[in-house]
């Protein structure tokens, strides 16, 4: 098994040792280890929680929704119906955003055009636009 301190931690995950100690702060890291000198030592768990929380994030987890999925990891077989549940509702979420998104860029889009065929000395339509909300 592969001990690291927190530099190579830090090295090895992409993140920062201020990140690191956050996270173990608020309990997303099992409880860390220390040597002799009274420094940090982390092992192989460590690195591999640390993956997990970078691609739950990714996919747009909370630090709070990732702590929950942590936890469900010590017994995955009797959450599996639960986290189903959780990423389907995630899920859901990130469908509604990307249709707002598709709406906002669709309307954008005709603002760009509506400028693009003002004449010369009219007003802009994007600012009249944005004052009309």
């Amino acid at each position: 098994m592969s001990i690291f301190t927190i530099g190579e931690l830090a090295a090895e995950s992409g993140l920062s040792r201020d990140t690191l100690r956050y996270y173990e702060k608020i309990g997303l890291l099992d409880e860390v280890g220390r040597d002799a000198g009274g420094r940090r030592v982390y092992g192989e768990r460590h690195l591999s929680a640390l993956r997990f929380i970078r691609r739950a994030q990714g996919m747009g987890f909370t630090l709070e929704e990732i702590g929950q999925l942590l936890r469900f990891r010590r017994n995955p077989a009797a959450v599996r119906e639960e986290v189903r549940e959780r990423v389907r509702a995630k899920l859901g979420r990130v469908e509604r955003r990307i249709s707002e998104l598709q709406a906002l860029r669709d309307e954008m889009r005709l603002l760009l055009n509506l400028c693009g065929c003002a004449e010369e000395g009219e007003a802009c339509p994007i600012l009249d636009s944005l004052e009309e909300s």
